[in-house]
């Protein structure tokens, strides 16, 4: 599984890398830009899934008289399902692509920010192993027999158990304190790490990239309380996330019952996938959750947009009307040909 999300994740880097470069090492601009380029290009499969939607509107009257005519055998229903899709030229799929699509990137943006020395600078994997399991034993190790200076460390680093061995750690050591390494290691630890830990620096110094969004770092993850005393500014990306897809949703919602006015609510459904994107918010690093906020914007008001261009009234008033077209073409053509004396 891995193997595969690194071939999906070496091309995508290579994109938010290059947008980085060009907005002199903004992350949050480039994911903001990469979110919009993403959900232009997956524009015709969007399409293609309301298209596939509104066909399905259209043939449910069908359907619904299959059901009533196979009842309880479902091996019948299943066989003439299929094949009033294949006459209808519906596809049974057609919705799922974009959604798959979507989940694709969404998890790539979540490896490309949780490993940015990997994707984003260019430092080998083995180097960057080397480092991060190397400071994470040797954190282990404090916490055990110097839990002070471990607790000290930690807080000053923003580290958490959980977060011991990723690359955010070495990142936020690289930028706030890379002597501390010296200071966590043994002589013949940090002898052993020595050059690779140089490596990441320099990469690192070459990169430039910024990964702040108005002072808040997008490489650290919220830490809720409900002591809101100890409110911190990261807490207002997992609140946009859940706040964008409410917006997003209600939107969506109310253009699908104008078009659709006996199509079911779903009240439940439009508050409940905000809720669990904002817990598990509060659970990943900021620019997770930043591109959810980015996601569910641009790709809601397009979303929106299709709806309202691709909509089941207009799409089937083009459809009758081509096929009113097509049989005043065949009655001009029948009567030329009795005009022309041709006609059977």
């Amino acid at each position: 599984m891995n193997f595969i999300f690194d071939i999906i994740n070496k091309p995508l880097s290579i994109v938010l890398t290059f947008l980085c470069d060009i907005f002199n090492g903004n992350f949050a601009v480039s994911v903001l830009l990469f979110t919009f380029i993403a959900n232009i290009v997956m524009l015709p499969l969007s399409i293609k899934s309301q298209k596939s939607t509104v066909q399905q509107t259209r043939i449910k009257p069908k359907l619904d008289e299959l059901r009533k005519r196979y009842g309880d055998d479902k091996q019948k229903m299943a066989e003439a399902q299929q094949k009033l899709y294949q006459e209808e030229g519906v596809s049974m799929s057609g919705g799922c692509l974009p959604l798959i699509v979507r989940l694709v990137i969404m998890i790539s943006i979540y490896n490309l920010i949780l490993s940015p020395i990997t994707y984003m600078t260019g430092v080998q994997k083995d180097k960057v192993n080397n480092v991060k399991t190397t400071i994470s034993n040797a954190m282990t190790d404090l916490e055990k027999h110097d839990k002070e200076k471990y607790e000290k460390i930690s807080k000053e680093l923003s580290i958490s158990k959980k977060d011991s061995n990723n690359e955010l750690v070495v990142v936020r050591i690289v930028r706030n304190n890379p002597e501390i390494v010296k200071e966590i290691l043994s002589d013949k630890e940090y002898a052993k790490i020595k050059d690779d830990f140089d490596t990441i620096v320099k990469k690192d110094n070459e990169s430039k990239i910024n990964y702040t969004l108005f002072g808040i770092d997008l490489t650290d993850k919220p830490s809720f309380s409900f002591d809101f005393s100890n409110f911190e500014l990261i807490w207002l990306i997992p609140i946009g996330a859940f706040l964008s897809q409410i917006l997003t949703s209600v939107i969506s919602m109310a253009i699908q019952k104008k078009n659709n006015p006996d199509a079911p609510t779903m009240a439940g459904m439009m508050l409940t996938m905000p809720l669990i994107t904002l817990f598990i918010g509060f659970s990943l690093p900021g620019g997770v959750g930043f591109y959810w906020i980015c996601s569910s914007l641009i790709g809601g008001l397009i979303q929106s947009a299709i709806q309202i261009l691709y909509g089941p009234q207009r799409m089937l008033a083009n459809e009758r009307a081509k096929e009113l077209k097509k049989q005043l073409e065949f009655e001009a053509k029948q009567i030329e040909k009795i005009g022309n004396g041709t006609a059977e």
